[in-house]
């Protein structure tokens, strides 16, 4: 797949998208867009808030923003969309022209009565009311535009004035430069530093050649606080590796004594501060007279000292701090990227150790927790039941990676590429934070789901963290057809829902989840004993009629209930993040109907249901680890072996295990050894082991 070939598919699953929901083209090529740029790490989540109109004789229009509270950038978002010209050109220009109606918009929000015009109970009456609010917090505008145009290749540079002393960042995003970020290796948007940019000749360091391996390199440096400021100023918490960020986006961002440290003993901060570290791609050092220097590194992650980078910023822009005195040490671990997945790993590992004196856990790590490589296994091998009267069946693709599902058509023939494409299509990908929403909304979090995608992802790690621990069985494959049920849920209502009299825009998502949780209470509460057999669901593919008309019907009531009036907070996008809110939907009344009862499966049954899918799943866990355990040679089982003793890690049942393993392959351990091989060998990696030395 090409770029003109991702462009042409992604226009035409716009115009099904809108011919579905039947809410517009260019409402359902913004939400693409942002939801592609949510994936990629561009956006931190998306609220569609469409307005336009005049302040005086200037134009404003915004579609949509997204308010990033980890470095207080707020993102406004319009779109530059026509769907039909495929020649036509982003100039610079048009670009500013369009720059020129969100700075419009901002001023209108910001100076003007627009509040009281604009309808109440509206998305973009919230905007407006949020940015009153939070002027004062607001450390930078970053609009964005959104265009189906390409980009004109005299477009360089983006350059917006600053407002009311508060930088603006213009981007603009195009469908290509879009392909670029979310089919790269990556999947995401990669930031490259040119150091001296920021500090003369770039960083002094020394290089730890001793430490250095096949895999990776590494640098010891010292980079001054005005220069740490300077780039988590102009990249925020993009800098933040995504582990780090979604961590520290739960704890306090601004630790106390940092800030202290730099107001009052600013000398000493180097002496008191443990520093950062951070891993780069295509890292650049310089030999001058002076020394060795980092001129300039790709894809640069902070991985540990995302409080410490945030509070050097945050002093310097809240408390007008001099930085002069402040210096950082830095770690920089530079990664060969020859094997993608691996330096991925690798990244993920050196994080997650870098991190270990914080009170961090598999949670805070969950994008690369067992349980996305089981859903993944899971759905490569499982076929849904086919419908609509094809004759062939679908796959429900997982998407464990960023972008996995793109980059596995990239190498294929275009026979391959569309066999591929039925088997997997497109409405049936089913994403991590799309997994995250649906579990959480039906485990009655619609409060939690509502405060964007991070955030809920984030709270749903430790509940599945915690749950894997006491019994990774319950993730079976029940459990994936269960998920893929509430996903058709989910499709059903986003496609319903607009074409509904009531509806009046805006909130949809939150509707969504709401009615789905109230749904499942009202099961509860009116059929006891019983719950939805999102099973039916599945072998379906689809939702019975019963279950639509209930859904539809109490879809209208949680509408009412999010926008009455009396709610105890006017804005309805924070009011539908907040307890009281679900609070108050768990009053909203619809008596179901009877003949839902055929779609309905008993508490006993279900348990009984679970039980039968835990012992499958117990067999498939037997098998993959005596499958796992063969793929080491008897030579490298060995080697754990001695090194198991030496450092007295082995148990009398482990010393066995190993006899055989060392056999390996005329003997073969049982699912039970080998259980507690790689349990041992688990250990011996944490001890400095390398099994494949």
């Amino acid at each position: 797949m090409d770029s003109s070939e991702f462009k042409k598919d992604f226009l035409e699953s716009i115009k099904t998208a809108a011919a579905v929901t039947g809410e517009g083209s260019c409402a359902a090529f913004v939400d693409n867009m942002s939801q592609y740029l949510i994936d990629s790490e561009v956006l931190y989540d998306f609220t569609p808030s469409f307005y336009t109109g005049r302040s005086g004789r200037s134009k404003y229009r915004v579609d949509g923003y997204v308010y990033d509270e980890f470095d207080n950038t707020m993102n406004l978002i319009i779109a530059n969309f026509d769907g039909n010209d495929l020649e036509r050109r982003m100039t610079n220009s048009v670009a500013m022209h369009d720059f020129g109606q969100l700075k419009v918009f901002l001023e209108a929000a910001l100076k003007t009565n627009l509040y009281k015009e604009i309808e109440m109970s509206t998305p973009c009456a919230d905007l407006v009311e949020f940015l009153q609010q939070n002027a004062k917090k607001i450390r930078k505008y970053r609009f964005l535009i959104f265009t189906d145009a390409d980009l004109s290749s005299n477009v360089k540079a983006v350059d917006i004035e600053d407002y009311d002393d508060v930088p603006v960042e213009g981007q603009i995003w195009d469908v290509d430069r879009l392909f670029r970020v979310c089919c790269s290796e990556q999947g995401r948007q990669i930031i490259e530093i040119d150091f001296r940019q920021y500090c003369g000749e770039g960083i002094p360091c020394l290089e730890a050649s001793s430490a250095a391996t096949d895999q990776y390199s590494s640098y010891l440096g010292v980079i001054p606080g005005s220069v740490l400021a300077d780039i988590y100023d102009r990249y925020g918490s993009k800098l933040l590796e995504g582990n780090v960020r979604s961590f520290l986006s739960t704890k306090v961002a601004v630790n106390k004594k940092i800030r202290a440290t730099i107001l009052n003993t600013p000398q000493m901060f180097f002496a008191f501060n443990n520093g950062i570290s951070a891993t780069a791609m295509d890292v650049e050092i310089t030999n001058t007279d002076h020394g060795h220097f980092i001129t300039f590194a790709r894809d640069f992650q902070i991985i540990n000292g995302g409080q410490t980078t945030a509070s050097i910023s945050n002093a310097r822009y809240k408390d007008k701090a001099n930085l002069d005195d402040i210096y950082v040490q830095m770690k920089l671990t530079a990664i060969d990227e020859s094997s993608p997945e691996e330096s991925d790993e690798l990244i993920r590992n050196i994080s997650r150790s870098s991190n270990s004196q914080n009170k961090v856990s598999d949670a805070d790590f969950f994008a690369s927790h067992p349980f996305h490589r089981r859903m993944e296994q899971i759905s490569r091998l499982m076929f849904a039941p086919a419908m609509d009267g094809a004759q062939y069946e679908t796959k429900w693709f997982y998407e464990r990676a960023r972008g996995q599902y793109l980059q596995e058509q990239m190498r294929l023939t275009p026979a391959k590429k569309k066999q591929f494409e039925l088997q997997n299509p497109k409405n049936k990908v089913i994403k991590k934070t799309d997994l995250a929403k649906a579990q959480n909304t039906w485990r009655g979090f619609p409060h939690i789901v509502s405060k964007g995608a991070q955030t809920n992802f984030s709270s749903f790690a430790e509940y599945i963290d915690e749950q894997w621990t006491a019994n990774d069985a319950q993730f079976n494959e029940r459990y994936f057809q269960s998920t893929a049920a509430l996903i058709l849920m989910f499709q059903y209502l986003e496609k319903q829902i607009p074409k509904q009299p009531w509806y009046e825009g805006g909130y949809r998502a939150n509707i969504i989840y709401y009615t789905i949780a109230q749904f499942r209470r009202l099961i509860k509460q009116q059929f006891p004993g019983s719950d939805l057999d999102l099973i039916i669901l599945w072998n379906k593919q689809g939702l019975p009629e019963q279950v639509e008309e209930s859904l539809l019907a109490l879809a209208e009531l949680v509408f009412l209930k999010i926008t009455d009036p009396h709610r105890k907070v006017i804005n309805v996008t924070q009011w539908c993040k907040r307890q009281e809110c679900w609070d108050s939907v768990k009053g909203v009344t619809l008596t179901l109907p009877v003949s839902l009862e055929s779609c309905l499966i008993t508490t006993d049954d279900e348990k009984a249901a679970q039980r039968s899918a835990k012992k499958e799943q117990k067999v498939v866990n037997d098998i993959n680890a005596q499958v796992e355990v063969v793929k080491y040679s008897a030579d490298q089982w060995k080697r754990l072996s001695e090194f198991a003793v030496m450092n007295h890690l082995v148990t009398p049942t482990d010393v066995s295990a190993l006899a055989i393993a060392c056999k390996i392959p005329e003997k073969l351990p049982n699912t039970y050894q080998s259980k507690r091989l790689l349990a041992l060998l688990a250990k011996a990696v944490e001890e400095g082991f390398n099994i494949n030395q």
